[in-house]
């Protein structure tokens, strides 16, 4: 388990003040200026040793991406960090915005410091009301103490930070879509290349982050990237917030250490599953669009990159659903199904047409009003939809229906039986 005196997010469950003394007090914006002034170079690289790897669901080395900006400020860059938490399953983000912000801001500033940002953009949820209005409060005492504007933080480094509210498109978590988003069109993703770092928001170099990626950075920065790498396994460092839901005895939001396993996870933290560990039926590990794992793989995998990715899942953004057997899993998948259907922005006709058919295909499959070859051709449209596409929202939408078929085809076989034996009779 994580020792409390490595905990990063300090005050993830409110029980103290938000504002800027409470903050201080926890530490937070402590030798900002002295961490600016060791120069963009010196932040990357220490970020690269700590192996911080992205938040959001994606899982880029942080410092990695840094680096791909340009070193040449003759135009505007830009620091957009993504609070439009909107895949199911997850809310870390949400309560760092509201019981944290200022952890935000400052990784906000030496972030932009080590880019050559002078301007963030916070992109937030727009159901975020509350959020929102705490971050905006958040920014305006920050001025007030001097902590953005013109030498910022004393660090002699300008930078300016906004909100820009979102108007509810789950797609919008996508990078490309959210720079759309802020310069006021259609949130559809783009083509890429060219890269956001070299033709991002209005065409100029811009990174995106996720809020737990950027709140993470001034902590690994002020202890050492040693120390944030010590935790976890290799390629698999540092800290996460996990956020477990379902059939648990406890729900609940948890900082840990990546690579704890997941029956330790849900055990020590979430109280166990309902009915015990036996009555376990299976996981979805990362949020929604991750595939989920049955029980026997929940007995020994990991909660990091690695060990998911080799249990043919993801970590995604640590949004852990447990499902007891009181679960009909058909139908969870077919729900699941039904999100990104209604999510799809349209632009690409694999995702706006496919996830459609397999919605409705899905829908059949919950009553068994199917046949057993319908299986197999669904899963083989999910893989004409993946890597199809513009973005990798249909991915998403797609490895949920490749969980359930990869671990639970014999309960589909079964469900068209039953249908079948029931028509019979009728």
């Amino acid at each position: 388990m994580l020792a409390d005196q490595d905990r990063i997010f300090t005050n993830l469950y409110g029980l103290e003040s938000w504002q800027l003394p409470a903050a201080r007090r926890r530490g937070v914006f402590d030798r900002t200026a002295e961490i600016i002034q060791k120069g963009p170079s010196w932040i990357i690289e220490e970020i690269k040793k700590s192996g911080l790897r992205g938040r959001g669901g994606a899982g880029f080395p942080t410092g990695m991406k840094w680096s791909f900006m340009p070193k040449d400020a003759s135009v505007p860059h830009y620091l957009l960090i993504n609070a439009d938490e909107s895949e199911p399953g997850t809310c870390k983000d949400r309560d760092i915005l509201r019981y944290d912000p200022f952890r935000l801001l400052e990784g906000a500033l030496i972030a932009a410091s080590a880019i050559c940002a002078h301007t963030v953009y916070i992109y937030i949820r727009g159901e975020f009301y509350a959020e929102a209005q705490i971050l905006q409060q958040a920014i305006d005492e920050a001025y007030s103490y001097g902590l953005f504007g013109k030498n910022a933080a004393n660090s002699g480094w300008d930078c300016d930070i906004f909100i820009h509210r979102g108007a509810g498109a789950y797609v919008c978590g996508e990078e490309t879509a959210l720079m759309e988003s802020i310069e006021g069109k259609k949130g559809q993703p783009r083509n890429k290349p060219p890269f956001p770092a070299n033709a991002g928001l209005y065409s100029c170099p811009t990174t995106v982050n996720n809020v737990e990626t950027i709140s993470s950075v001034p902590e690994i920065l002020r202890r050492g990237a040693d120390w944030y790498a010590g935790m976890g396994r290799p390629k698999n460092s540092g800290t996460k917030i996990f956020c477990i839901s379902g059939h648990v005895n406890a729900p609940c939001n948890v900082e840990e250490a990546m690579s704890i396993p997941l029956k330790e996870l849900i055990e020590k933290h979430a109280g166990g599953v309902r009915g015990g560990w036996d009555n376990l039926l299976a996981v979805i590990p990362g949020g929604s669009s991750t595939p989920l794992i049955p029980r026997e793989v929940c007995d020994t995998v990991l909660m990091d990159f690695d060990s998911l990715r080799d249990a043919n899942s993801a970590l995604g953004t640590g949004g852990v659903i447990v499902m007891d057997k009181s679960t009909d899993i058909i139908y969870a998948i077919a729900r699941i199904s039904a999100f990104y259907k209604h999510e799809s922005c349209g632009q690409c006709t694999p995702c706006r047409e496919g996830i459609a058919w397999l919605w409705r295909m899905m829908m059949r499959m919950v009553k068994g009003d199917a046949t057993v070859d319908e299986i197999d051709q669904m899963l083989d449209l999910t893989k004409q939809i993946e890597g199809r596409t513009i973005c990798a929202f249909a991915d998403g939408a797609v490895w949920p229906i490749q969980g359930l078929i990869r671990h639970f085809k014999p309960l589909m076989i079964e469900r068209i039986e039953q249908y079948r034996k029931r028509a019979k009779g009728a």
